[in-house]
């Protein structure tokens, strides 16, 4: 029976899909990705060459795969094809096997540039964006008043929506946020450039997954982002626009529940966070920089140092609950190879109370002084390993309770960035 997995991020972002993705990719028809822009960053390495790859899907590296961008996606074309000839110069043909939704919203000049300006004007209360236009874009949608991949094969219906729209965000650049206004004909204009070679990738993409799964196909559905960024579930207001749960997955492609049959959460065996916002395991010390120093810890988009602590047991136990993970796949377990110690967070202290699940909301994640497990750590390198029982003793009890105090088996472990430095532990795709 064909089997669709859902791959999702389980932490605050950059916990590794791409390269399981990637690693997946080989047993699936395609790779739907479901949410968020380019402002997510997938690195993969393959055969010792780094790819990274931003809004295509991370299984566009197979030469067979089909890579879908659903209608969940906000979508830049200037950042789409720029990455698609990225791509072509290292020798990857990916123009023919894109679908893109014609019922994705696409990103405006206008949206990147209120991005900039109210982070400017916020100052030290940033959100801490990627400065991509993704928030604005996920707001016109929400207020009807986006435009959308298909308006771009309507011309005068595209001019109406953008002047429409641009009259208002002109506005309040100029007015509120004291910053330049755009022009509205060369923004039309840089758009609709785009509209011809797009158009032989625009479809209906739920149509075609539907059809693809009725000939007995499967398929991949890629998240960006982490969960405990959802814009629902995570630590608000610092989060990102879109909703990255499993669950988006159906909203975002087009697909029902009963058609995803799997779900995986990618978590570090460590944490790591970019941009502000509450981190209850930080580490602002020199263990912290170790950890960025050992798993070259900066953001694959933006090259910003993420901020590094130990595992977050109660904050993947409420990823597990709000995606109804499947298993998890733990990934950089290397980074803490010669470590004299390794902890790991299992709950909080919240107003003198233990809880074990982390609170919803920013203020009530900032409540809460984690409460740790210590362990041995071990000399070892684990460094491409493949197989568990090659694994420390000690990295073994670390994982084993890493999955109980998460409440989640674990699938795979990734002991290096390459695809088969991997070891399989559950098959998703398995009966």
């Amino acid at each position: 029976m064909a089997k669709n997995v859902v791959v999702i991020g389980a932490q605050w972002g950059d916990e590794g899909k791409g390269k399981v993705v990637d690693w997946l990719t080989e047993r699936v028809k395609g790779v739907v990705r479901f949410n968020g822009g380019h402002n997510a960053g997938h690195t993969l390495v393959i055969n010792g060459n780094k790819t990274i790859l931003r809004l295509i899907p991370s299984g566009i590296m197979h030469p067979t795969s089909v890579c879908y961008l659903g209608n969940g996606v906000v979508f830049s074309p200037e950042a789409f094809f720029r990455e698609v000839d990225e791509l072509k110069s290292h020798g990857v043909d990916a123009e023919p096997r894109l679908r893109v939704s014609g019922n994705c919203s696409l990103i405006m000049p206008y949206h990147v540039a209120l991005d900039h300006a109210r982070e400017a004007a916020l100052g030290d209360k940033k959100i801490g964006t990627t400065g991509r236009g993704i928030g604005p874009a996920y707001e016109d949608k929400v207020a009807r008043r986006g435009v959308r991949v298909a308006d771009l094969y309507n011309v005068p219906l595209f001019v109406e929506r953008v002047k429409a729209a641009m009259e208002l965000h002109n506005f309040v650049l100029t007015q509120h946020l004291k910053a330049e206004p755009l022009d509205v004909d060369k923004v039309i204009e840089e758009a609709l450039s785009y509209a011809e070679r797009l158009k032989p990738m625009v479809c209906d993409v739920s149509e075609l997954l539907h059809a693809e799964m009725a000939e007995g196909h499967q398929f991949l559905f890629e998240g960006a982002q982490g969960s405990m960024l959802d814009i629902d579930h995570g630590t608000y207001p610092f989060v990102t626009s879109s909703n990255v749960v499993a669950g988006a997955a159906c909203a975002g492609a087009g697909v029902g529940p009963c058609d995803l049959h799997y779900v995986l959460g990618i978590t570090k065996a460590y944490c790591t966070r970019v941009g502000s916002g509450p981190f209850p395991t930080e580490l602002d010390n020199e263990i912290g920089e170790e950890l960025r120093r050992r798993g070259n810890e900066f953001g694959a988009v933006t090259g910003r140092p993420r901020r590094c602590g130990w595992f977050d047991g109660a904050a993947l136990r409420r990823a597990v609950q709000i995606n109804g993970l499947s298993g998890l796949a733990v990934m950089k377990l290397d980074v803490f190879d010669g470590m004299e110690t390794v902890k790991l967070g299992v709950g909080y202290m919240v107003d003198g109370k233990p809880v074990d699940v982390m609170p919803c909301g920013a203020d009530a994640a900032a409540r809460c002084e984690p409460i740790y497990e210590e362990f041995p750590g071990w000399t070892e390198s684990t460094f491409g390993m493949t197989r568990w029982e090659q694994l420390p003793e000690s990295a073994q009890r670390y994982l084993t309770r890493l999955s109980e105090v998460a409440g989640c088996p674990i699938a795979l472990v990734s002991t290096g960035p390459d695809r088969n430095q991997t070891i399989l532990l559950k098959d998703p795709f398995a009966e």
